[in-house]
């Protein structure tokens, strides 16, 4: 009786949330690479991802809300939602801070640690059809944690960059709080895992 015609709804839903991810990083990844001056209207086009996104989680809550049966807990459902906006509102605000602060150059690692969120999200996308399955999602979490384990040292890898002696004290602050929405991203992610992984428990 859980898996009814009216719960796969929810699959299709959060299976194109995730999909969002992969243009979001993907685009973060084109804004990282690209010079200062290029950067605004790829700033532009993430946030659109970003507003999308918005709408299939506003999507996802009204048929939450308006389900009787449900494939797992609503909670669930909800967190997942809520943990795959929370990726794009960090992607969102790192490019939109990219732009608004006039960042130059990144310092060295962050093309490694957005590279890192390309693969959780590629990993993500791939794997939300799955949750009809959920306890085949094993490998899944298992390599978002280590994704997660991977951003945390090339994070500090680059805060030690920043923080060496000599540089502007101000472009310093600026770019750590840019770098900073990476890393939250990251984190993230492996929450996203974790809501999938609390759904195999409770359906195992």
């Amino acid at each position: 009786m859980r898996f009814t015609p009216r719960g796969t709804r929810f699959f299709d839903l959060l299976a194109d949330a995730a999909k969002n991810l992969v243009t979001a990083t993907a685009l973060l990844r084109e804004l990282v690479a690209a010079d200062p001056a290029e950067r605004e209207p790829i700033a532009k086009r993430l946030h659109e991802v970003e507003h999308q996104g918005d709408e299939l989680t506003h999507t996802i809550m009204v048929e939450l809300n308006s389900s009787f049966v449900t494939p797992f807990d609503r909670e669930d459902i909800q967190a997942l939602a809520a943990k795959i906006d929370d990726v794009l509102d960090f992607t969102d605000t790192a490019a939109d801070l990219a732009v608004l602060y006039r960042i130059g150059s990144f310092p060295p690692g962050t093309d490694v640690l957005v590279r890192v969120l390309c693969r959780a999200a590629e990993l993500t996308a791939s794997s939300m059809p799955g949750l009809a399955k959920v306890g085949d999602l094993e490998p899944f979490w298992i390599e978002i944690n280590e994704l997660e384990n991977e951003a945390d040292r090339v994070y500090r890898r680059i805060l030690a960059h920043l923080f060496e002696p000599g540089g502007d004290a101000l472009e310093v602050l600026k770019t750590k709080e840019v770098v900073e929405q990476f890393e939250l991203a990251a984190d993230a992610f492996e929450h996203l895992a974790d809501v999938v992984q609390t759904i195999a428990v409770k359906e195992s």
